[in-house]
């Protein structure tokens, strides 16, 4: 502490000698307490990027979010700054999944992709599921999204209030519609067993389009964990912890909100600090 002491009539030396306080020491404090922050514009940017994305980030994608405007700071920098703002993501999480499984009902395919998750071409591998949301008088909404596994891309997707077959295709349709057009190999789509994806409509247009079908194992979520890690993410960073509201306003105001934020602007470490069309993008130019 530094203490004004000659306005109370003690003598300066006297009394840092009481205390037991150097006479360097104490005038060094006060010079530091006159200079100015040396951190405060990166404070100003780091809390300004914090609640940009509603407090979902944390110090490394914060760092990545730097270095793509063209700041070079060190990652462990952005988490000292943090812990000393106190800028710390508690979204409350909780679990739920949306079971469509209702033994077999058609026909169930074979586990093509096997857990791996990784692929350096795009449109190769592609995953979907059914997820639903608890909405305000006693509705439910169920979205259904397709994700390219190159980039982490939601390549389409649907919401409707219930989760019918017409729900699924509509999405699935969209999505062959990109991979006629862009896709360099042939596809596989991996789901569940749920009973949409068993249903003859499902797989023969799988068929017909040349797509290869892929299933997990029936009760293991662990076989389409790409899926169920985009699930957690988006329900912790926009669902869980909120007020329930209407289906249209969740549908308009949320998640296809969150969808084309997740696209374009949600970055990920994995795709070294870029968002995932970012990285689509980046990847697609040619060398110079």
């Amino acid at each position: 502490m530094v203490f004004e002491l000659k306005k109370e009539g003690f003598k300066l030396k006297d009394a840092l000698r009481r205390v037991d306080i150097p006479e360097a020491t104490y005038h060094y404090q006060r010079k530091q307490f006159k200079k100015e922050d040396p951190n405060k514009e990166w404070k100003e940017r780091i809390t300004n990027l914090f609640h940009k994305h509603n407090g979902t980030y944390g110090y490394r994608r914060i760092s990545f979010e730097l270095r793509n405007q063209g700041y070079m700071i060190n990652h462990k920098k952005v988490q000292r700054i943090m812990s000393e703002l106190e800028l710390k993501c508690e979204k409350f999480t909780r679990k739920s999944r949306y079971k469509s499984y209702k033994g077999t009902v058609g026909k169930v395919a074979g586990n093509r992709l096997k857990r791996r998750f990784h692929t350096p071409i795009r449109l190769q591998k592609l995953v979907t599921d059914v997820t639903e949301f608890k909405c305000t008088g006693n509705e439910k909404l169920y979205l259904s999204p397709i994700m390219d596994l190159f980039n982490k891309e939601v390549v389409s997707f649907g919401i409707s209030k219930r989760p019918t077959l017409n729900f699924v295709l509509k999405p699935l349709k969209e999505a062959l519609e990109t991979i006629q057009k862009e896709a360099e190999y042939r596809t596989t789509i991996h789901s569940d067993q749920g009973w949409h994806y068993q249903h003859n409509t499902w797989v023969k247009t799988l068929k017909k389009h040349h797509i290869f079908q892929s299933m997990s194992r029936k009760a293991n979520c662990a076989d389409n964990a790409a899926m169920e890690n985009f699930f957690g993410i988006l329900k912790q960073e926009m669902y869980y912890g909120e007020e329930l509201i209407s289906y249209e306003a969740l549908k308009k105001r949320k998640l296809e909100v969150y969808v084309d934020y997740y696209n374009h602007e949600r970055v990920k470490e994995k795709l070294a600090g870029l968002s995932p069309i970012q990285y689509r993008t980046q990847t697609s130019q040619p060398a110079a």
